[in-house]
């Protein structure tokens, strides 16, 4: 703390130029590193004779040799320096995607009320209110009015099954949306996925079709009303390395390996991802005996299953709790398709800790379990599809579960 500024000053100069040269070695020749080395070592002597003239002259000649010891770069101009921090930006957030929080769209109603999916109500044009406020709903409640009219007469595709082939598609890898197929004419865009626009006047237009042998005239209304947008959560991938799912709580998985649903979606279950409840943890054994669901034969007390049982207040939506699996669900069938829980003496057995690992079984149910395909039908979710807890609803604003997920 005695030191003399200048000598002090000299000191740290001499220690820069060293980290300079080790930052640098690889971009500068050899002659300047000698140069550098040597003002250096004249710096220090002179320091050391307490010299403050010689320090001060040896100061600039080691600045000197420093700042002409790599050619000049010219400044980055306003355009480079804003798309070298968007990559930056894109970059950080591809990393964070990947690796700690992904954005995932609720697809379907088999979360409500907890979660809103998807949802479409007819409106009729003549109904529909100003410009504005369609602006304004977009952007809190995520809102859209949409309307589709079929512009010629076409006929309707029919899958190998007997059903008209329609099919849910992804738009930007982001968008749920879903086709109507024709034999005589290309696919036709679709403004959400099936469900919604069977609300909105999809199921109408494919009747009018059958009536006309598959042919759906020129004019037919196929799509008008409102679609309300998921909720889009915001999914922790990062916690389930330092801890165990918990029981009760809300989480997505893939669907990779998933037999069950795979025979019932077909190619559309391939590389998607589905959120449910976490209902049960490696080592249980569920069974549903309406409203309840027992685990190891008592009834689960985690608050968010809870609310399913008792189905009060908004989860009057199911007012007779959990509910089993539905056995028309798996008739008129090509293949038998297995269910798990479709009585009340179904055991629905989980592989345990013994397993090896990623291969341990979680259940998976929807709250909304009157409209939810899940682990009563398709059974367990392998510990190696697990993706992460839900951990925030992000958009809308106004839907009544924006914040951290219960």
């Amino acid at each position: 703390m005695f030191t003399p500024k200048w000598k002090s000053d000299a000191l740290q100069l001499a220690k820069s130029a060293r980290k300079f040269v080790n930052y640098k070695r690889d971009l500068l020749k050899d002659n300047l590193i000698a140069e550098i080395e040597s003002r250096r070592t004249d710096l220090l002597s002179a320091v050391k004779s307490g010299d403050k003239a010689k320090v001060i002259e040896a100061s600039k000649m080691l600045n000197a040799a420093c700042q002409n010891s790599l050619p000049y770069e010219k400044p980055l101009n306003w355009l480079e320096e804003n798309v070298e921090v968007m990559f930056v930006a894109i970059v950080i957030a591809l990393g964070l995607r990947a690796y700690c929080l992904q954005p995932f769209r609720i697809p379907t109603g088999s979360m409500q009320p907890t979660l809103n999916g998807i949802i479409g109500k007819p409106l009729p044009y003549a109904e529909w209110p100003s410009l504005p406020q369609r602006i304004v709903e977009k952007v809190l409640r995520g809102r859209s009015y949409v309307r589709v009219v079929n512009d010629e007469d076409r006929f309707l595709a029919v899958t190998p099954q007997g059903r008209v082939d329609i099919r849910d598609v992804q738009f930007m890898h982001f968008f749920s949306r879903s086709e109507l197929h024709f034999t005589d004419a290309p696919p036709l865009r679709l403004p959400a996925p099936t469900n919604p626009c069977t609300q909105i006047g999809l199921a109408a237009a494919i009747q009018t079709a059958s009536r006309n042998g598959g042919l759906l005239p020129k004019g037919t209304v196929i799509c008008e009303g409102t679609v309300d947008s998921g909720d889009l959560v915001l999914v922790d991938k990062f916690s389930y390395h330092f801890r165990k799912p918990v029981r009760g709580e809300v989480f997505v998985f893939d669907t990779l390996g998933i037999r069950g649903i795979h025979e019932r979606s077909g190619e559309q279950a391939a590389g998607s991802h589905y959120i449910k409840r976490l209902c049960g943890i490696p080592g249980d054994a569920l069974q549903i005996q309406p409203p309840n669901l027992l685990i190891d034969g008592r009834i689960a007390k985690e608050p968010g299953i809870q609310r399913v049982i008792r189905g009060e207040g908004a989860n009057a939506i199911n007012p007779d709790g959990y509910e089993l699996a539905d056995p028309r669900e798996a008739m008129g069938r090509a293949k038998p398709i297995s269910q798990f829980l479709s009585r009340p003496d179904d055991v629905l057995a989980l592989a345990d800790e013994h397993a090896r690992p990623g291969m341990r079984e979680y259940a998976a149910l929807g709250d909304n379990t009157g409209n939810s395909l899940d682990s009563r039908y398709w059974g367990p979710v392998k510990e190696f599809n697990l993706v992460g807890p839900a951990l925030f609803s992000l958009w809308p604003i106004t839907s009544g579960h924006w914040g951290f997920i219960r």
